[in-house]
């Protein structure tokens, strides 16, 4: 006789919820679909929609999974999300504190919203749900959970880099903050890098201790544990995609746009932290001390804008634009445009395509959590004739698959160099070093991330 018990609902939350008829963008997103689809739930979060009648939560049912979400006011908007979310923790989060705007009423915001996000999901939760927390929005939100006496799993899990101890005690009330994901019962990161960062904050800066089995000890006396999750992707869906999008009439036209050159792609969203101003000037080095390459490759960088209310996203736009004009002024021949720059996001599967297409991708942030574009890339090649990887040391992927070329972004010589060499590589050695980054995504896939996770939540 079968005693075992039916895992209990997962609760997702996460600051914008990805609803069904929405096309799913993001790792986090097509991840929690995943995740939930296979044990039913709930996904809790911000409607993405801003109304004076706040705070009142809406529900969508899909199947085994249903979707609560609530509006913000505008002032909580701008605040909370546009304000501490993205002005102060999102450029500390990514090693760039000369960017950090603190505001007190920003960071009161952000605590008020997280409070407000507890009060409203602790009515929805029953005895045996499992919790799992999203990212940078909702740092405080399990301790306001447990002050509303919820004692059920929860789960965090940071999707950005966590940069070093001597980093995050720049950022003012820092300990208010960080302190309290004492409260989670297992944090997850996306690197080792990451969990030492981490470990280091607890224990030498805010007077934490190590205990027996890996636990951390934070000074209010609560104890928790962190690991290592890289997430990752639906690697064979990604594989089947690609084969099936050979066949698409916009791949069929880009080809022949193509005229035989080699394609050099790169897609990335908007921001100061994805390198692209260095990848420019990388590509312009490498047409520089490569003249033998003109009209021979072709560079489509796809680049979505993002935040466009922030003042710095809009500078880094005009920033490349002109570096674009000024490749194309440069190099471009009657026939020939080194460098196509494109402003707007493409569906899933005309990117697969075009990761297929490809003979060289090119990611290379200054720093990024995970970089999924990375393993989508690998995932999408022909196992016959694959493309060559060109991946940013301080991207989460570079830990995984380091059959990559890599190279420190900065350094717009060490870029072009990496360029010419995948441009230039064996089809035998692009199958080798293919091979052996598609067998990583193989076993580490979207589902094995969330297993991963959730075993260790659960134990």
């Amino acid at each position: 006789m079968n005693h075992s018990k039916k895992p209990g609902r997962l609760v997702v939350v996460s600051n914008r919820v990805a609803l069904p008829e929405q096309t799913a963008t993001g790792g986090l997103a097509s991840a929690m679909r995943v995740a939930m689809k296979e044990r039913g739930g709930l996904w809790f979060g911000w409607s993405g929609k801003v109304s004076a009648d706040a705070g009142a939560v809406k529900h969508v049912r899909d199947g085994t999974i249903d979707y609560a979400t609530m509006d913000l006011t505008r002032a909580d908007h701008d605040q909370f999300y546009a304000g501490f979310a993205n002005r102060a923790l999102w450029p500390l989060l990514h090693y760039r504190p000369d960017l950090v705007d603190y505001q007190r009423e920003h960071l009161d915001a952000y605590f008020r919203v997280n409070a407000l996000f507890a009060d409203r999901l602790v009515d929805l939760l029953q005895p045996d749900d499992t919790l799992w927390v999203h990212d940078y929005h909702l740092i405080p939100l399990a301790e306001r959970l447990r002050e509303l006496g919820v004692t059920n799993r929860i789960g965090f899990f940071l999707h950005t880099p966590l940069p070093a101890a001597g980093l995050l005690i720049g950022l003012p009330q820092h300990r208010s903050l960080f302190e309290k994901l004492a409260a989670y019962d297992l944090v997850g990161l996306h690197t080792a890098r990451d969990l030492r960062a981490l470990e280091d904050y607890f224990l030498h800066e805010i007077g934490g201790a190590m205990r027996p089995g890996g636990r951390l000890r934070a000074p209010n006396g609560r104890s928790f544990r962190a690991g290592v999750f890289p997430i990752s992707i639906e690697t064979d869906l990604a594989a089947q995609t690609a084969r099936e999008a050979a066949s698409l009439e916009e791949i069929h036209q880009l080809r022949a746009s193509l005229q035989g050159r080699a394609l050099i792609i790169g897609v990335d969203r908007l921001d100061y932290s994805k390198g692209l101003p260095q990848r420019f000037k990388a590509y312009d080095h490498l047409l520089e001390r490569a003249p033998q390459l003109h009209r021979q490759i072709t560079f489509l960088q796809i680049a979505p804008p993002s935040r466009g209310s922030v003042p710095e996203y809009r500078q880094i736009r005009r920033e490349l634009e002109r570096a674009a004009g000024h490749i194309n002024g440069k190099y471009a021949a009657p026939d020939w445009v080194p460098i196509r720059y494109v402003n707007q996001s493409f569906p899933h599967r005309l990117l697969a395509g075009y990761y297929r297409t490809a003979r060289v991708a090119l990611i290379t942030p200054l720093r990024d959590g995970m970089n999924l574009v990375a393993k989508e890339y690998v995932a999408c090649q022909d196992p016959k004739n694959p493309g060559v990887l060109v991946l940013s040391r301080f991207a989460g992927a570079a830990e995984e698959l380091t059959d990559a070329l890599l190279v420190n972004p900065a350094d717009p010589a060490e870029v072009a160099q990496a360029l010419e060499r995948a441009l230039d590589m064996p089809l035998r050695e692009r199958r080798q070093r293919w091979r052996a980054m598609m067998d990583v995504l193989q076993k580490q896939d979207i589902t094995a991330w969330c297993n991963s996770f959730l075993e260790r939540l659960a134990a």
